[in-house]
């Protein structure tokens, strides 16, 4: 797994996911239909055991999983988030999920994913960060146009929800537009 030690803002705290992470409380999140409705999460069960080969198979590659903690509550766990790399063509593509409904609306999500963003366009040597989800998921669409993502266009009629076909939406930031925008980090402490 790529590390980065911790990313903080004034509310969080980003750091890489780690064996006190594998908690029921976790494993509950991705078992919860509310939390997961709009991932692809929902067309499985989850245990202990599937959560700990999800993230040792981080191990050895270029990609990010982080755990995103709440500094209010002791530095407890409420979400994480992953960044999937292509070393080749130096892009990450980006998810969150916040599991702890009752911090739902307070705008973690939107903070942890420009930090996680910029960190990536900033400090790890990518070029262009990307990200998609179905057209029904607006708290996502929503965070993306938080970050300022930009359209890098449609798959159109590509996954079924709810039994109705869904286009998926894909958003992007560069490097360069980025850094013009944000010359210097947005939750900088």
């Amino acid at each position: 797994m790529a590390t980065t030690g911790s990313i903080e803002t004034s509310r969080l705290l980003i750091e890489p996911f780690a064996e006190r992470d594998l908690t029921e409380r976790y494993v509950s999140w991705l078992n919860d239909p509310q939390v997961v409705q709009f991932s692809d999460q929902r067309f499985q069960t989850h245990t202990l055991a599937s959560c700990r080969a999800y993230w040792e198979s981080f191990r050895s590659s270029p990609h990010y999983f982080w755990a995103i903690r709440l500094h209010d509550e002791g530095d407890r766990m409420i979400g994480t988030m992953t960044a999937y790399v292509d070393e080749h063509h130096q892009v990450a593509d980006v998810g969150i999920l916040i599991g702890e409904k009752r911090v739902w609306g307070r705008g973690y999500a939107s903070e942890a994913w420009i930090t996680v963003c910029d960190y990536l366009l900033r400090h790890a040597g990518l070029r262009k960060v990307t990200a998609g989800t179905i057209e029904p998921n607006k708290g996502m669409i929503r965070v993306m146009e938080k970050a300022g993502m930009v359209d890098d266009g449609r798959s159109v009629r590509q996954c079924v929800w709810n039994d109705r076909e869904m286009d998926v939406v894909h958003r992007a930031l560069f490097k360069e537009a980025w850094l013009r925008q944000h010359p210097r980090s947005p939750f900088e402490k």
